[in-house]
């Protein structure tokens, strides 16, 4: 069906649950020499910065499109295209605009995860290709939606877990499944990121006038904003984030996931932490542990916002590594981020080298049409990043508890145990009064893994759900 640019975004405009979005018969495949004309969505560090000469870094492909509901980061990025690379690029205030341009094959998202399903299924819907940025979704539904959408609109669909396209990753993974270290334990991922607070302010932050308000908030919330900054920050509340067990999470828990060839949601999940020191407006952990509870093997997951204690210029670490997923071996353990095998002494083995460009892989598929040459499917990064959403669920399920609470609950379960000591050993460090700080307790919750639910558990289920602020509400696919 053919269709205009004005009864696009005139029915995209409705987005409510029954959006009836004009569907179009999908474009048939790019030719190995036709150009590729991309238009890149949110225009932030990873837009301007990675998408835009990433993409343009490839031969045959054209950024023709940016669109950003900021003005400023619009104009400046469009400048930046046209001074670097020597054309224009159409400036785009709404996404609707251009996902509506029949000229562009590809739509590239790095907006924040709360704007992710809504241009990702509209661009499925006008025949578009899409390269979207980690985590996926901001519910658990949210990338089932996403999914169906690539599906039933036949589209390449790349979500942005790099390591995927990385030779180093492969190979590791390839060494585990072999069993050259034995057989597998146990996982630990874990991201020892230092942050800083996000602010604190009195009265609400003012909306810069540049800045397209009710565009810019879309389905979240639209309420008052007391961090210091508008953008990015907003990843640290759970109005517009998901935590750091999810933002850098993702990653982490996607190779895991992948080293145990687990496909759905774990058993059951467990998590506890809290926001400390900061003081500010961010309303997720900045120190936090997941336990995952999967048929083949645990995965647990630590995040450390703060640094390694009080007054200390350090990060944290696990065997050396900031960031990483270890896999814990009978022989030994891997380090697959950063590429290295050891003995259970700590005693290098081998290393895993090499790179790779997750961009071009996706870029290749596009041209071919066939979906089983991307190295991260939609539907992998669907299962990564629901696995992430379902250990927040029993963090925001949380009470406050005390020591001894927490240390009964983990008691039958060794390595949340061990786990838990490090967890406590981390706020020992920072020398917190937990009275006055004291440590939120997630409940233990059993999942429906063949429905990506929780068992009887409704409220838990509500945030399976999500939300979404009317009239940005996802369309049935």
């Amino acid at each position: 069906m053919s269709i205009t640019r004005r009864r696009f975004i005139g029915t995209a405009s409705l987005a409510a649950a029954s959006l009836a979005v004009p569907r179009v018969a999908a474009s048939s495949v790019v030719g190995a020499n036709e150009e590729i004309r991309v238009g890149v969505i949110g225009l932030g560090n990873r837009g301007a910065g990675s998408h835009v000469p990433g993409m343009q870094g490839l031969g045959g492909v054209r950024v023709a499109a940016v669109c950003d509901p900021d003005r400023q980061r619009l104009d400046k990025c469009a400048a930046s295209i046209e001074s670097k690379y020597g054309h224009k690029a159409e400036k785009f205030v709404d996404m609707r605009e251009l996902i509506a341009k029949k000229e562009l094959d590809v739509v590239t998202v790095a907006t924040m995860q709360y704007w992710h399903a809504l241009p990702t299924i509209w661009a499925c819907q006008a025949g578009k290709d899409i390269y979207v940025e980690k985590p996926l979704a901001h519910s658990i539904v949210e990338g089932q939606r996403m999914v169906a959408a690539a599906r039933k609109y036949d589209r390449i669909v790349q979500i942005g877990t790099q390591a995927r396209s990385e030779a180093k990753t492969h190979a590791a993974i390839k060494y585990i499944r072999e069993e050259k270290l034995g057989k597998i334990k146990y996982i630990t991922a874990f991201a020892n990121k230092p942050r800083t607070p996000i602010g604190n302010r009195e009265t609400p932050l003012p909306i810069p006038d540049y800045v397209d308000h009710e565009l810019w908030c879309g389905p979240a919330r639209k309420e008052p904003i007391y961090r210091d900054r508008l953008q990015y920050d907003c990843s640290f509340t759970w109005n517009m984030g998901d935590g750091e067990s999810c933002n850098q999470g993702v990653h982490e828990i996607d190779v895991a996931r992948w080293a145990l060839g687990e496909e759905q949601l774990p058993r059951r999940v467990m998590s506890l932490g809290g926001r400390f020191v900061f003081n500010d407006a961010g309303d997720v952990p900045n120190t936090q542990i997941i336990y995952y509870d999967f048929p083949t093997a645990p995965v647990l997951y630590e995040v450390h916002n703060m640094r390694a204690a009080k007054g200390s210029s350090q990060a944290p670490n696990f065997k050396g590594a900031r960031t990483d997923s270890c896999v814990h071996c009978e022989g030994g353990y891997v380090l697959i981020r950063s590429g290295i095998a050891c003995d259970n002494e700590g005693k290098r083995i081998t290393t895993f080298p090499g790179g790779g460009n997750h961009f071009a892989n996706f870029i290749g598929a596009v041209r071919s049409g066939k979906r089983e040459d991307l190295n991260a499917d939609i539907l992998e990064g669907h299962r990564s990043t629901s696995i992430t959403h379902v250990g927040n669920i029993s963090y925001r399920l949380g009470k406050h508890a005390s020591p001894e609470e927490m240390r009964r609950q983990v008691a039958d379960t060794p390595l949340m145990a061990e786990m838990y000591d490090r967890f406590m050993a981390h706020l020992k460090a920072h020398e917190l009064d937990l009275a006055a700080e004291p440590v939120t307790l997630g409940p233990w919750l059993e999942i429906d893994r063949a429905n990506e639910r929780f068992t009887d558990n409704a409220e838990a289920d509500r945030l399976v759900a999500g939300y979404a602020r009317k009239p940005w509400v996802l369309p049935e696919v």
